[in-house]
């Protein structure tokens, strides 16, 4: 996008096309107008316009330009952080409803995709947390304790169950998860984005937001040609956030990600090699990632940024990390690569800010955003129709706080990944 080919690298050149859309030049009116053009700005936009509302939504760049088009694809449920400390960090009630909410967060991926006919790869066959040595393996057993004990639909795995799904002998057992599964990324995002323009919404793109304010008991914002008015904001730009809701970045901490894909495989290794498709990472602190897309390319990433020496040093290290866990492979061939930004907040949980009256938004996706950007962006519809009231969200109201060490942490993440992959995998 934007003529960056390291920006979406395959889901672009594998994706459907997005919806035709234009810049704002003119000043409309609607009921809710939603600023950015993510999982939860598109899903907000599709749940209310079904509803009848009026709706308007304004994307700065491109629809999924930001973390929505270019994650892995990894459908998860629940966050990084383990079951049980949900309710330690949010309370008993706050935290066990959202705990209970992003358990069902891929089901309803699932239903949308199917209710709208989207093409984005889907597929139902769950991932695999995998475990390096027996610290991993340790992590995993608790991990799935936790999830058990709530009836998740979660199995430890041993090591040779996980060898015979995953085709490398490199781990110590795995922990799948049925609730989950894969997509296109990027294609998930256009299709929500054609369902949501069927259902009535209007999308405007290369619509940056300059300013907002309020007049006479409505709110607008504005970009550089145009004005939306409305009696809602929904503030959904969460790491890519700019302009006036900028603290929303400043609250988190930017990890960069990092894809390669390779050429698709042949069928041999096709069948020797995640034949089940289950979408896959590790318990490294700092973790690869890898899956399958439908023609057979494995995309595999980890912590770093491709710009600058960290281009060589993370591709050097990508050939020699699948090497080690799939000598079948040879040598590869990269076909796409791309990168991104992962918006961290200071205990891995997302935030809902309330910026102003009426002006709402949810953040801090912490690299888990399929799912929970798509409940999210159906709640607050929900919430706005009235549906579901302030004190029944799943997150209670925050101010955005920027963490100490900001700038610092981003440029320790990006310089250690670098260090961490060039001396990696050399033994």
């Amino acid at each position: 996008m934007l003529n960056d080919p390291r920006s979406h690298g395959l889901w672009e050149k594998t994706a459907p096309a997005p919806p035709p859309t234009t810049r704002l030049e003119e000043a409309i009116s609607a009921d809710v107008v939603i600023v950015g053009g993510g999982y939860t700005g598109l899903s907000a936009a599709l749940h209310l316009a079904e509803a009848g509302t009026n709706v308007v939504l304004l994307e700065a760049a491109e629809i999924g330009f930001g973390g929505a088009g270019r994650n892995v694809g990894l459908i998860n449920a629940g966050m990084w952080v383990m079951p049980d400390d949900f309710p330690k960090e949010l309370g008993p009630i706050y935290g066990e409803r959202l705990l209970d909410l992003l358990s069902n967060g891929p089901a309803l991926v699932r239903e949308l995709i199917e209710k709208h006919a989207i093409a984005c790869e889907l597929e139902k066959n769950g991932t695999l947390h995998c475990a390096v040595g027996p610290e991993g393996l340790k992590e995993l057993e608790e991990r799935a304790r936790q999830w058990q004990k709530r009836g998740a639909p979660v199995t430890l795995l041993d090591a040779a169950e996980t060898e015979r799904r995953v085709g490398s002998r490199v781990y110590s057992g795995s922990l799948l998860d049925m609730r989950a599964g894969t997509l296109q990324p990027l294609a998930y995002a256009r299709g929500l984005a054609h369902a949501a323009v069927k259902a009535g919404a209007r999308l405007y793109t290369g619509s940056a937001v300059t300013s907002t304010g309020e007049v006479e008991g409505r709110k607008f914002v504005k970009t550089a040609s145009g004005q939306v008015t409305a009696d809602w904001v929904i503030v959904a730009t969460d790491a890519y956030s700019t302009g006036p809701w900028e603290q929303v970045r400043r609250e988190q901490v930017h990890l960069p990600y990092f894809n390669l894909a390779t050429t698709p495989l042949s069928d041999n290794l096709r069948r020797s090699i995640l034949a089940g498709r289950e979408g896959c990472w590790d318990t490294k602190e700092i973790l690869s990632s890898f899956r399958m897309d439908q023609a057979g390319r494995l995309v595999f990433g980890s912590v770093g940024a491709l710009r600058g020496t960290g281009t060589t040093i993370h591709k050097s290290w990508a050939r020699r990390s699948l090497k080690r866990i799939f000598p079948q492979l040879g040598e590869v061939e990269f076909e796409a690569e791309w990168y991104g930004k992962i918006g961290m907040t200071d205990n891995a949980l997302p935030r809902l800010h309330k910026f102003d009256r009426n002006t709402i938004g949810f953040s801090g996706y912490n690299g888990r955003g399929i799912a929970p950007g798509t409940t999210f962006g159906m709640l607050l519809a929900k919430h706005i129709l009235g549906e579901v009231s302030e004190v029944d969200l799943p997150l209670p109201l925050s101010d955005p706080r920027e963490p100490a060490f900001r700038a610092i942490k981003e440029a320790y993440y990006e310089t250690g990944a670098q260090v961490a992959h060039f001396a990696g995998e050399r033994f």
